[in-house]
């Protein structure tokens, strides 16, 4: 990813990041609090510098007690000239992870 990349999610509760050190201090909770994180590409769509990868998400939810969670989404890329990642947006339904939360 570039050094001034951008990680944009989209959902409620979501946080976009802007740098490649905020983004890597923010992915130390992440993966702590997911465990058992699996991404699952489901297609990969290719536009020039713009690439979209529908995906399933699956993880146990740490502070809810280890709930499991799956949800699908679908992340959009921009690539810049060297092909380095420089945006990421991530769209996914954040109200679908907490009914599942909640259920859990």
């Amino acid at each position: 990813m570039t050094e001034d990349f951008v990680n944009e999610h989209t959902a409620v509760g979501g946080h976009t990041r802007r740098g490649r050190g905020e983004y890597r201090t923010a992915l130390a909770g992440f993966l702590h609090d997911f465990a058992e994180l699996t991404y699952v590409a489901e297609d990969l769509i290719v536009d020039g510098a713009r690439v979209a990868v529908p995906y399933r998400l699956t993880f146990r939810h740490r502070p809810s007690g280890g709930v499991p969670v799956d949800v699908r989404g679908v992340f959009v890329f921009e690539l810049d000239a060297t092909g380095r990642i420089a945006r990421r947006v991530d769209y996914w339904d954040s109200g679908q992870v907490a009914r599942q939360l909640t259920a859990g």
